[in-house]
Order: structure tokens, then C-alpha cells, then sequence
């Protein structure tokens, strides 16, 4: 008798992961709301407080809103749009401006913004450093 060979290997359909999302798994609940969000803050102004007429309103609206609309449901690289906005803003708080220092040229205590060192720290000669070789800490 022969034995049939049995295999566990699944195929996995593409929207397994998709719970928890709008319209089929297209649209991330964030991205909704955000969505949302924008186009009232944008729509409002367009169309309530500036005066056109209807047909140049709804050209203008559509040349607006329709992009922000857009980008605000996909979201930029994996993120929703204010999360990644967000990104920026901290980015541009915290960014830091790095010196590197040439190998053999002496630089003064000043430029590099430390005071010079006297050989003798606080505590006298070794200080702290002594104390942890011994075994003792100090409280």
C-alpha cells in the first residue's frame, strides 16, 4: 500500500490581515477619521465664508480638497498624515548638528567647550575611581 504524502502548508489569502479596516480593508480607521477632520477644517472656509459663485466653488473645491482628500486616506509611507507630520515637527525640534574633529590637529579647551582639566578632580587624586577598585562605595 501506498502512502499518500501530507503536506501542512496553507496558502494564505491576501486580506487575512485586513480586520479592523474600512471599506474591505482599504482604509485604516485613522486615515478615516483624519480625512474627515481635514476636509471639514478646509471644506468649511471654501464654502460658507468666501464668495463665488457655485460653479467656480465647487472647481475650486474639487482642485483642493479632492488632493488633500486623497493623500489623507492612503497616508505617507505606512503612517497616517498627521502621525507623519508629526514625524517632521520632531525631526526639525530635535535634530542635532554634528563636528567632527580633525585626527592630529590640537584643538583649545575653548573650541571644544570644556574647561581645562587640572589633574585633580574634587575629592583629590582618583577620587571616586579608587574608591570602586577597593570594593567600597561611596553613599
Amino acid at each position: 500500500m501506498e502512502e499518500k504524502e501530507y503536506s501542512n502548508v496553507y496558502a494564505i489569502p491576501a486580506n487575512f490581515t485586513n480586520s479592523g479596516k474600512i471599506l474591505g480593508g482599504m482604509l485604516e480607521p485613522r486615515n478615516a477619521v483624519e480625512t474627515v477632520f481635514l476636509l471639514l477644517l478646509l471644506g468649511y472656509p471654501e464654502l460658507m465664508l468666501i464668495p463665488m459663485s457655485g460653479t467656480i466653488r465647487v472647481v475650486v473645491m474639487t482642485v483642493t480638497l479632492l488632493p488633500v482628500a486623497v493623500i489623507a486616506m492612503m497616508g505617507i509611507d505606512g503612517d497616517s498624515l498627521f502621525r507623519y507630520l508629526g514625524h517632521i515637527v520632531r525631526y526639525a525640534a530635535e535634530r542635532r548638528k554634528l563636528h567632527y574633529r580633525r585626527v592630529g590637529y590640537h584643538y583649545e579647551p575653548k573650541q571644544l567647550g570644556r574647561k581645562k582639566k587640572s589633574g585633580k578632580n574634587k575629592e583629590g587624586q582618583g577620587g571616586k575611581r579608587k574608591k570602586k577598585q577597593e570594593g567600597t562605595e561611596e553613599t
